[in-house]
């Protein structure tokens, strides 16, 4: 008697939540969106305000101009300072040139910038645990540069030397992959046995958040597709986490059009999520060509709901009530929290 045929496959889709835009990225765009509009364009903005190639492209086509640095911005003239925070020299820079400053800087990343001059008004020597040349990490080195080291990673432990081991403070870029945070701190408390921690966790709840989605996605899954761009530190960790937890193959696009028909031989389960500054669309244009290839079933993964909102910066919002004679109340985000205190 024969064998029966097994059974076919059901191609699917696992579609992690949450995924795209965090609220601090939200507000950054908004930010920008809301100062075209009240100012007409150019709006000139210091590096890219978020790390997403498409934000920056439809941004630029409104009429926001990115520039590296401040004296690039001429005299008298509006820049918005990006998500990823400044250090104190450039507000300086920015007012010797006399220009408008609207700061757009996450309030998390605000929230680890008074954290590091806390710690340095007390003298402590503060490890800062993040990626070298990452804009978040030279704006928080940049509060208290002659007490902070950075420590990229739990290899980068070893060559770290402090004035006083009794007086000792981690930090981190709110973007990283969490279990690599908490090993790089495990090995520097073996190092610094009384090394103080933070008051609160400094990695954001949306990159904390969206690495459990994949985490708990990732055994059942062939191919992780991560959508984000390459210099953006929270989605190139997406992908890491999926391989270091049971994902078999995992790739980062900009765009759906980016996908490679060749990963998907002998994948059953895709898993698709996004990093924190990826639009929705282009999350639904990756899921409209997946479903063009078989992948037309598509099942939720939901590990947290998330409904934090900011407010916009304090300068737009004054003249938006002035130029628009709009109560503040009726401007997004206006009730949302100013206090990040307790939000981890």
């Amino acid at each position: 008697m024969s064998e029966p045929a097994p059974t076919p496959s059901v191609k699917k889709v696992l579609l992690a939540a949450p995924r795209g835009y965090c609220a601090g990225v939200d507000r950054a765009v908004i930010t920008v969106e809301k100062a075209l509009d009240l100012y007409g364009p150019p709006v000139y903005v210091r590096k890219q305000i978020v790390h997403n190639k498409h934000v920056v492209s439809t941004l630029e086509k409104r009429g926001a101009i990115f520039v590296d640095e401040t004296d690039e911005v001429p005299e008298g003239a509006t820049v918005i300072f990006s998500a990823h925070g400044v250090a104190p020299v450039v507000h300086e820079e920015a007012a010797a040139r006399n220009l408008k400053t609207i700061d757009a800087t996450c309030p998390l990343v605000t929230k680890v910038h008074r954290e590091a001059v806390r710690f340095a008004d007390d003298d402590f020597d503060i490890l800062l645990i993040g990626h070298e040349g990452h804009e978040e990490v030279i704006g928080t080195a940049g509060e208290a540069p002659e007490h902070i080291t950075l420590v990229d990673g739990p290899d980068d432990v070893e060559r770290v030397t402090v004035r006083d081991p009794e007086k000792v403070v981690w930090l981190s870029q709110t973007t990283l992959s969490v279990d690599e945070t908490m090993e790089t701190v495990r090995r520097l408390k073996e190092k610094f046995p009384a090394l103080q921690s933070p008051p609160s966790d400094d990695i954001c709840y949306a990159t904390q958040n969206r690495q459990l989605a994949v985490k708990q996605m990732a055994k059942d899954t062939d191919l992780m597709i991560v959508v984000g761009s390459r210099n953006s530190s929270n989605s190139v960790r997406l992908v890491e986490v999926a391989l270091e937890h049971g994902a078999r193959d995992g790739h980062l696009v900009d765009y759906a059009e980016e996908i490679d028909p060749a990963w998907l031989e002998g994948v059953t389960t895709v898993g698709v999520t996004s990093g924190a500054s990826v639009p929705e669309v282009l999350v639904r244009d990756v899921l409209t060509w997946l479903a063009g290839h078989g992948y037309e079933t598509v099942e939720p993964v939901v590990a947290a709901e998330e409904s934090l909102l900011f407010s916009l910066p304090n300068e737009l919002r004054r003249d938006i009530k002035r130029l628009s004679g709009a109560d503040a109340a009726t401007v997004r985000h206006d009730a949302a929290f100013e206090d990040t205190s307790s939000l981890h």
